[in-house]
């Protein structure tokens, strides 16, 4: 290591306090972080690329400094897909580190790992206080039945009013109105429980039949219409 001239000539102050690093909760352990193979924890981050036209959740199982599971979810952008993909080929089996410092490929997904990064690295995870973690595939958990992510599309306008799409319970088929024209209810079908069901072999009808739902006063609305035609 070289030192400048002036540094050179200094004389020495010893240094007083060296307490090492606040611990930080992991896994329901308090941990003095010294390294990367002392993170562990399991966490969210959220990222959007540098136009802002989509966004991704990155959802990480760290274990001794190594990602062990990686969901990645994104929204709103197409090519973002496939760069999903990439990138949930490439972390397991790298360490924090080198996640953070890998391209994953789309702005939205390297901003939701620098975010990840923080939490982990400050102990403020999913897991700060739970004995032991979460086992590998907890991740799974964060999607609804059929392991599709949870989705909201809603669309309105000052002329027409709003528009239900998509609720976390699945594909907007009807909206229920009032006598004053007022959303009470909605019509929905449960896209991934129906298509689980059709890949075990029922047929597609009953399938869909079978996972319909419905939410709030849709039965005795005054009015029903389809939110896509109507």
């Amino acid at each position: 290591m070289n030192y400048s001239h002036e540094v050179e000539n200094m004389c020495v102050v010893k240094k007083g306090p060296n307490n090492g690093p606040a611990p930080i909760p992991e896994e329901g352990k308090w941990v003095k972080s010294y390294q990367i193979s002392d993170i562990a924890g399991l966490s969210h981050g959220i990222g959007w690329c540098a136009p802002q036209q989509g966004a991704c959740k990155l959802t990480l199982n760290v274990k001794e400094g190594i990602v062990q599971e990686a969901l990645v979810e994104t929204i709103g952008c197409s090519g973002m897909t496939h760069s999903a993909a990439m990138a949930a080929e490439i972390l397991p089996g790298k360490t924090l580190l080198e996640c953070l410092n890998t391209d994953l490929v789309c702005d939205a997904i390297n901003v939701a790992m620098r975010e990840i990064f923080k939490q982990l690295a400050y102990g403020r995870t999913q897991t700060a206080f739970s004995e032991g973690g979460l086992p590998i595939g907890a991740g799974l958990e964060d999607l609804g039945k059929g392991l599709r992510s949870q989705v909201g599309t809603m669309f309105s306008t000052g002329a027409k009013g709003v528009r239900f799409m998509e609720m976390a319970e699945g594909y907007v088929i009807k909206m229920a109105l009032d006598a004053n024209g007022e959303v009470i209810g909605y019509q929905f079908v449960k896209v991934g429980q129906m298509l689980e069901d059709i890949r075990h072999g029922m047929s597609a009808n009953d399938a869909y039949a079978k996972n319909i739902g419905q939410y709030g006063r849709f039965d005795g609305a005054a009015k029903y219409i389809d939110p896509r035609e109507e």
